[in-house]
């Protein structure tokens, strides 16, 4: 058996507190999986502009996971790093930045992430660009997709591939494509390209609405989706971060069972969220996991962890403990 230094090494030191929340939770992870399990994971944050892909995908490629939520931002700034990366500014000292130092970057057309600034024309631009020529194919053929549909089918044309500057294996949207994996995005709206679709549309040059699908197909999706796979697997929910990525989701148990009012829908099957927000909040970022039967979305025996620590640190290293890296 090959040697597996990462996972090793976690094994071996992280034996107490958060640390040893993370291995808690890989290790029943891993467990559901091999019980035959699917997984759900969700992005809420700037995952995608903080390179997960680079573990991401590789989870996606050996079939770790199954489905994505993902907000608006993680779905278009994995393919903007895609095209641009090379473009990219990182701004280490970003802490002692002034606002004359922030509308320096604005007036060079560059948007800043915490520590590093997404050029507007290499990656927003460009992709607006070749999103368009998709969106004005569907509303001509009174065509209607979801967001992530109209990622896939750039993606498979190759149209972009001259434009890569990273290793398209990094791109975990690229591995979901290869995959189909289905993604849902939940307030799609509230994205870069979201707001650039909205002007368009205002343009007149998409002239139905509704040629991106909406949220609420995007739950009736998910509903469908839901029912057939957990008739024949459990269902488990990896949430990265809070916010809307993780609570649109979750609620299609509660949804069918409640309000749909159908019998027996299963629970999902395992539950761990990474998040630094404390639960005094009042928010559902920081909502501990037995709130949440509550709400009817988890039972009291679902495997429930929470890792109350920095996602971008947490994340890849669960992933290579799962991938044995």
């Amino acid at each position: 058996m090959e040697r597996a230094p990462v996972r090793e090494f976690i094994r071996h030191h992280y034996r107490h507190f958060n640390a040893a929340a993370l291995v808690r939770a890989a290790e029943d992870y891993e467990k559901h999986l091999a019980g035959g399990g699917a997984m759900m994971i969700t992005l809420a944050g700037a995952m995608s502009t903080a390179e997960l892909g680079l573990s991401l995908a590789e989870m996606i490629r050996r079939e770790k996971v199954q489905i994505l939520s993902v907000t608006g931002a993680n779905l278009e700034e994995d393919i903007f790093n895609l095209v641009a990366h090379d473009h990219y500014v990182p701004v280490p000292n970003y802490r002692d930045f002034g606002p004359e130092q922030e509308r320096e970057l604005y007036d060079r057309q560059l948007n800043r992430v915490t520590d590093t600034c997404i050029p507007e024309e290499e990656a927003m631009r460009r992709i607006e660009a070749a999103v368009l020529e998709e969106w004005q194919r569907a509303d001509a053929a009174g065509e209607r997709c979801f967001p992530y549909e109209f990622f896939y089918r750039l993606i498979r044309t190759g149209r972009l591939a001259e434009h890569y500057q990273i290793d398209p294996r990094d791109s975990w949207l690229v591995a979901a494509a290869e995959k189909n994996l289905p993604i849902v995005t939940p307030g799609w709206e509230d994205s870069t390209l979201g707001n650039i679709y909205a002007a368009h549309v205002l343009k007149g040059d998409v002239r139905n609405v509704h040629t991106v699908r909406s949220g609420i197909e995007a739950m009736t999706f998910l509903a469908d989706w839901y029912r057939r796979t957990a008739a024949e697997r459990s269902v488990g929910f990896f949430q990265i971060g809070g916010g809307i990525a993780g609570d649109f989701p979750i609620c299609v148990v509660p949804m069918l069972s409640q309000d749909l009012e159908i019998r027996d829908i299963p629970y999902w099957g395992y539950f761990c969220q990474i998040s630094d927000s404390t639960t005094s909040y009042g928010s559902y970022s920081g909502a501990v996991p037995n709130e949440k039967i509550t709400w009817g979305k988890l039972d009291v025996d679902t495997p429930k962890h929470v890792i109350e620590s920095d996602a971008s640190i947490v994340a890849p290293l669960i992933f290579a403990y799962l991938l044995g890296w």
